[in-house]
């Protein structure tokens, strides 16, 4: 087992930061603070998976974590995969902590950071002056070095490729690693995957949080959803309409956020309304997205680039166009952008024919559920594993004759019995065949291995 640090601080920042804090952590987020502070006590490297889904309050568990490092004189680092959601982690995360004393930093490769205010950054982390640092895949960059680099905190896991989370990991001699995903991961997949991960659930939501009621439309009801639309906005709430591509193409007769867009204009003519999708520079979604946080824009046409991250409380509605072109992951994703503020919130699925059986079995759970780990497993069953990770990632297993949901029970004895072996013979002396074939199956990828 690996060296690392040991964080043992009374915990003064923490007992701070909660003290101050509008609202009381739910029991399932002071459970999973619980698990990952036992870890960071440990003189060997915390690699633990949080997970829970769209808020639930993963954020001020990370917060916690981090005043822990950086109480006992370590530096942590947040990674998230866009600039939006860099941003509004440090937003965020300033506000919760500028009692605190310590200095807070935001690091991307956004074109608007003159190069001395780069170099300043990248000699005040290396300095040490920086406690925490947010920011982008510009963190792994070559030139930005910590001086004491405690802990990495990866939010968004799966957007992040395997490399990319090693090359963080490498930025310190064996920092502590927490991985945050708001996508739910079947537990039986996640014992496969994530075998080396210690995993942490938050399956509470805080007080308050209403569940978005989720309608399934077909194309003949559209007249009561520009009904719906007109009404949340008379209320001075804000809605999001989203569509599968951004303009018309001869191949697809799919609804695009462009010619969406100008629908919209002709519809609501007094209503603001705004466009964004992936081929915009960052800057100008940036822009956009600041709007409508401002509320400023009353709706906005979009694609999927609105999935991860951004927090609007005010925006009460959301509308999906196509809705049986999109995964199930994904669908449940987009939902959580809604239902951030007090005010009821919808999800209005639009699904136009023909749609497959597995498209209705997608619409069918959306509807039901509200729940990401059952939908996760519903998604599971859909798919096949194979298919749920979309392109194969490293680490996971050709099965000839296993099957992960059908023998999860199987599965959860092997991780047990492999534990168990190791625990008893590390170096597996005792079985040089099986010794043999892990170094042959594993050549190459144990850098990857040991950042999931």
């Amino acid at each position: 087992v690996e060296n690392g640090i040991a964080f043992n601080c009374d915990g003064a920042l923490v007992r701070k930061f909660l003290g101050a804090l509008k609202f009381k952590l739910t029991s399932a987020q002071q459970g999973v603070f619980e698990e990952i502070l036992h870890d960071m006590r440990r003189p060997h490297p915390m690699n633990r998976l949080l997970q829970g889904d769209v808020g639930c309050g993963k954020t001020v568990i990370a917060v916690m974590a981090m005043l822990t490092a950086a109480e006992c004189g370590y530096q942590a680092a947040l990674m998230a995969p866009t600039e939006i959601l860099a941003g509004q982690h440090y937003i965020n995360i300033h506000k919760m902590i500028e009692d605190t004393g310590l200095n807070i930093c935001l690091m991307t490769g956004s074109k608007n950071i003159l190069r001395g205010e780069r170099e300043a950054l990248r000699c005040d982390i290396e300095s040490g002056k920086i406690n925490i640092v947010i920011g982008t895949h510009a963190l792994i960059q070559e030139g930005v070095e910590f001086k004491n680099l405690g802990l990495a905190i990866i939010d968004e896991q799966h957007r992040f490729g395997v490399m990319q989370r090693a090359l963080l990991r490498k930025k310190a001699l064996n920092p502590d690693i927490l991985v945050m995903t708001a996508t739910p991961i079947p537990r039986t997949l996640s014992m496969t995957l994530y075998g080396d991960l210690d995993c942490s659930v938050i399956d509470e939501l805080p007080p308050g949080r209403r569940t978005v009621i989720t309608r399934l439309f077909n194309a003949g009801q559209k007249e009561y959803i520009y009904r719906a639309i007109a009404e949340e906005t008379k209320k001075g709430r804000q809605v999001y309409v989203v569509y599968p591509v951004i303009d018309e193409t001869e191949k697809t007769n799919l609804k695009s956020a462009i010619i969406g867009k100008e629908a919209l204009e002709k519809i609501f003519p007094k209503l603001r309304i705004e466009l964004i999708h992936g081929r915009l520079k960052p800057q100008e979604r940036e822009n956009i997205m600041a709007l409508f946080k401002k509320g400023e824009i009353d709706v906005l046409a979009s694609t999927t680039v609105i999935e991860v991250g951004v927090d609007v409380p005010n925006a009460a509605m959301m509308l999906i166009v196509h809705a049986e072109r999109f995964g199930l992951s994904q669908l449940h994703q987009l939902r959580g952008r809604v239902g951030r503020g007090g005010s009821q919130s919808y999800c209005f699925l639009l699904a136009y024919e023909p749609a497959g059986e597995d498209a209705r079995r997608r619409l069918d759970i959306m509807v039901k559920s509200s729940d990401g780990f059952k939908i996760a497993e519903e998604d599971l069953n859909i798919r096949g594993p194979g298919e749920f990770f979309g392109t194969r990632q490293a680490g996971m297993p050709d099965l000839k004759i296993a099957n992960i949901i059908r023998d999860a029970r199987l599965l959860d004895t092997a991780r047990k019995e492999a534990f168990a072996l190791i625990d008893k013979d590390a170096e597996l002396n005792s079985f040089p065949e099986l010794k043999k074939g892990l170094e042959m199956f594993w050549k190459g990828k144990i850098e990857l291995f040991k950042t999931s």
